[in-house]
Order: structure tokens, then C-alpha cells, then sequence
């Protein structure tokens, strides 16, 4: 079974995040980005390979939070490649009680 990480973390908090993530993380879980850390991909990319994190199955936003980022910043974090999706309120409660994962984690430091 697989564990969907719900992540939200601070720029100055993130690579904290990731070390802790890392210490249960098992390839096929998933990432759900919280709040702002949607706007810091490219940071959590580069921390997740730093702490080993790989096999991930599937990393997604909320569209409430990515909406909250300017257009230009949108373009140039270049979402569309790095999500698996974007996520309602409501599909992200679906998503945390699909039966892929046997647990939902938050990590919020």
C-alpha cells in the first residue's frame, strides 16, 4: 500500500520537510503540495533527490492555492509538466479516501 505525504512548508522550512518525509517514504507514495509550497517545485525537486526521495507516484496542488500565484509565476514554475494534477476541495477529500493509499501524512513544520 501507499502513503499520500500532504506537504506544506515554508521556503526555509522545506528541506527540514523532505528529511522528515524521507524517513518513511517508500517508492509509489504520493505528494500532495499545501499552501505556498506549491511555488517552491523546483526547491522540493532538488531536496527530494538530496534525500534520496524517488518512485514517487504522483505529486499534486490545489488549485485554490496554485490560483493564489501570479500568471507569469504559474508560467514560469512550468506546473503543467511538474503536477500529476490539479485538485477542487473536493477531490482532494476523495483523493486522501482512495483505497491506493492505506494513509494519509501531513508534514508541517
Amino acid at each position: 500500500m501507499a502513503t499520500l505525504y500532504q506537504l506544506h512548508s515554508s521556503m526555509d522550512k522545506l528541506e527540514r520537510s523532505t528529511e522528515e518525509l524521507s524517513r518513511t517514504w517508500h517508492a509509489g507514495d504520493s505528494i500532495l503540495l499545501l499552501g505556498t509550497t506549491v511555488a517552491f517545485i523546483d526547491w522540493l525537486n532538488a531536496s527530494l533527490g538530496e534525500n534520496d526521495i524517488d518512485g514517487i507516484a504522483g505529486i499534486y496542488a490545489l488549485s485554490d492555492d496554485v490560483a493564489q500565484l501570479t500568471p507569469n509565476i504559474v508560467t514560469q514554475l512550468n506546473l503543467a509538466a511538474k503536477l500529476t494534477g490539479l485538485l477542487t476541495d473536493d477531490e482532494w477529500v476523495t483523493l486522501t479516501q482512495d483505497s491506493q493509499f492505506d494513509k494519509v501524512v501531513t508534514v508541517a513544520l
